[in-house]
């Protein structure tokens, strides 16, 4: 697997272990739909958190929350829509970002709550 993955993946155990001790239940992890992959789907009450989880081994590029795209946003929301219907939920949508740097000096982790209105 390479490096990238492998840190990926990393980023992806430590948002879900967050999300746990937060309240959340998973509800599913890696779901693929069509041309996109939503890392997380949680749910917290009436609340459907669809969490895209991005991790680095530093912010001097950027915060890690930046390298989401457009395109990838569009795919997302579709992907949602999809399993909301096919899943037949009432639920309120809302799409986060937890952004993770992880390095040798430590991690630090970011929840951000509505990310996708701040692009």
């Amino acid at each position: 697997m390479a490096q990238h993955n492998e840190l990926g993946k990393k980023g992806e155990l430590i948002a879900n272990d967050f999300l746990i001790k937060n309240g959340y239940e998973i509800v599913a992890r890696n779901f693929i739909y069509e041309k996109a992959e939503v890392d997380i789907i949680a749910q917290k009450g009436a609340v459907l958190a669809i969490i895209e989880v991005k991790t680095r081994t530093s912010a001097d590029f950027g915060d890690p929350q930046q390298f989401l795209k457009p395109k990838q946003i569009q795919r997302i929301i579709k992907a949602v829509d999809y399993f909301v219907n096919e899943n037949e939920m009432e639920v309120e949508v809302r799409f986060d970002i937890i952004a993770i740097v992880l390095n040798k000096k430590g991690m630090s982790l970011e929840h951000l709550e509505n990310a996708f209105y701040h692009f």
